[in-house]
């Protein structure tokens, strides 16, 4: 019996092809074509900018669209670029300016094409003058509290400071970086653009023309709604702290309520001013339900720590962190 010969004269040239596809996307052939992305991103809308200080603004704005996808934003005084952004921010701080000087600012967003919108709408402001003598920070804001909206956005108000010159805006902190900035005459603050499920600590700081910040308001902790469809948070819940002494040393021993990760924690990262102090490990079966620990601090009286922990989970990956309460070692 003779067998049939198969010919596959366009093999190589299919290959060929594959490997141009992946190499150059935008080329042309193999059964189609794929098009360069042209279409530049919407222009940013809502542009703000706030005299934050004597040489600091702080500019706002809402988010773009584009086609595919926003890659970021660059903000612009007059002319010049002074500050690229992530996409995920829709504010920033620009500083090392010079007290009492008119200034502009536009906002252009950029997509991952690289294409840039047109310039935004120019909003002037003036930076504040810088007081005769300023020795004095303001007073910390009092009796924050706030609630989550829905589960990307939550509402804060707090209680005016006072200033020995005077107050001039509000900045916002979550977990000891400034995410929001708001005029002295305001003493609420929207924050968007928040993750569902998720434990949030704001504190406020108040500041003045001369960029003192005053020392931190009470910590509040949010937590966000979840989604649906989006996985339980990870996040310890609870914590809690007792000061002690024992010998020349302060103890902390900590407490909280451990998530349900749907197996065995057998490890916890503690976190004190955002930096990794210790791995908890459990020294034989480790604990359900509330779990605790003692820390020892050899610190003067008076220092301030603000303390987080997250779980190591069942698959090896690290859980949410906790929120992120503050504590004072006093005798």
């Amino acid at each position: 019996m003779e067998g049939t010969t198969v010919q596959r004269p366009h093999v190589f040239a299919a290959l060929t092809c594959s490997a141009a596809l992946l190499l150059a996307p935008l080329l042309a052939g193999c059964g189609g074509t794929a098009e360069a992305d042209t279409q530049p991103p919407s222009v940013p809308a809502g542009v703000t900018a706030q005299a934050s200080s004597s040489t600091s603004v702080h500019v706002m704005w809402e988010a773009a669209s584009d086609n595919k996808t926003i890659a970021g934003y660059e903000v612009y005084r007059g002319k010049e670029k002074v500050k690229s952004v992530p996409a995920t921010k829709t504010m920033i701080d620009v500083d090392g300016l010079t007290a009492s000087t008119d200034y502009t600012f536009t906002v252009r967003s950029k997509d991952a094409a690289g294409n840039l919108s047109e310039p935004s709408k120019a909003v002037p402001v003036t930076t504040q003058s810088t007081p005769a003598k300023d020795d004095k920070p303001p007073t910390a804001p009092a009796k924050l509290t706030g609630t989550a909206d829905g589960s990307r956005a939550a509402t804060l108000s707090w209680g005016k400071s006072t200033d020995d010159v005077g107050v001039t805006s509000y900045d916002i902190y979550q977990e000891g970086s400034r995410i929001h900035s708001v005029p002295a005459s305001e003493t609420t603050a929207k924050l968007t653009g928040l993750r569902p499920g998720t434990v949030y600590t704001f504190t406020v700081r108040a500041r003045d023309a001369s960029d003192k910040s005053s020392p931190d308001s009470n910590a509040l902790d949010l937590t966000t709604a979840s989604a649906p469809g989006a996985p339980a948070s990870t996040a310890p819940t609870g914590l809690r702290s007792e000061i002690g002494k024992e010998g020349g040393e302060f103890t902390v021993d900590l407490s909280w309520d451990q998530p349900d990760t749907g197996g065995e924690i057998p490890a916890y990262e503690l976190y004190l001013n955002g930096k990794l102090t210790t791995t908890i490990v459990w020294g034989g079966i480790p604990p359900k339900g509330r779990a605790t620990y003692r820390l020892h601090l050899s610190d003067p009286a008076g220092t301030r720590y603000s303390v987080k922990l997250r779980a190591k989970l069942p698959d090896g990956k690290w859980g949410d962190f906790s929120a992120q309460p503050t504590i004072v070692l006093a005798d």
